[in-house]
């Protein structure tokens, strides 16, 4: 189940009681008694351990007609605490979410649901083999919209990417390796190999359509994700193991299939 961010006037990011008690598949009965529990107990917020105040970390939400529960606006903040302290079975999916939220993850202009599906795709692009599926598909949209031609694919890409091959074995000489040659995948990954996420994120973004910016927008959150979820890639030409966390193996079959646009929600 999706947990739905919302955006106060003030521009604080909030989450609903019942969403979010939903989301964690509690006891559907205990809903007043805990609730009436989240609001009353005390929690460890950056100025100490103390209750949440209202109109700070909570709000009653107003419904008209009768409503069955009653419903408040938890900030995300005072959200992740409730996760982390609650019984849950899933309860470590939605304290990454919200943790993301308040250590200054960038969605804005994602939906929740977006921006979960983000979060697959930059599992996906752990494996090798799907980043290099990206860059041909970018590849071939870039020789469709050329004549066929691939002249400058690599210095376009670069361009798109925000990098030359030359700038980065000078980044890596600065960094005192010794040896710096290759191409610029082999380049990148030298310097830091979760900036092969963020290039075959873009790869796939810009493979169906979107415009540069938001690919490059899409590229960073994914590396930004991939550091916070402290994945590591897989080099699955020679090893693959669909059953760890930081695979899907449903999407990564469909990243492989011939390109449709149905594959990047965001």
């Amino acid at each position: 189940m999706d947990l739905d961010i919302f955006v106060s006037k003030k521009g604080t990011k909030v989450v609903l009681a019942t969403n979010l008690y939903q989301a964690l598949q509690l006891p559907a009965q205990h809903y007043p008694v805990n609730v009436k529990r989240w609001l009353k107990d005390y929690y460890e917020f950056s100025d100490g351990i103390r209750k949440p105040l209202k109109m700070q970390e909570f709000a009653a939400r107003k419904v008209e007609g009768p409503v069955l529960w009653s419903d408040y606006y938890l900030s995300v903040d005072f959200a992740k605490q409730i996760v982390l302290r609650s019984r849950s079975k899933v309860k470590q999916k939605y304290a990454r979410q919200l943790a993301m939220l308040t250590e200054g993850v960038d969605i804005a202009g994602l939906s929740s649901s977006q921006f979960k599906h983000l979060i697959d795709i930059t599992k996906a692009m752990t494996l090798i083999s799907c980043q290099e599926e990206c860059e041909r598909r970018h590849l071939r949209v870039y020789r469709e919209r050329n004549k066929g031609m691939a002249t400058n694919w690599w210095q376009y890409r670069a361009e798109v990417l925000g990098y030359t091959s030359e700038g980065l074995r000078d980044k890596l000489r600065r960094r005192g390796t010794v040896e710096v040659n290759g191409n610029q995948r082999e380049l990148l990954a030298q310097l830091n190999p979760l900036d092969l996420i963020r290039a075959g994120v873009i790869d796939l973004f810009m493979a169906v359509g979107k415009a540069q910016d938001y690919a490059v927008r899409m590229g960073d959150l994914a590396k930004d994700l991939a550091e916070r979820m402290e994945l590591q890639l897989i080099d699955d030409h020679r090893k693959i193991d669909l059953f760890t966390e930081a695979v899907d193996p449903e999407l990564v079959h469909r990243l492989k299939e011939p390109l449709e646009k149905h594959l990047v929600a965001a």
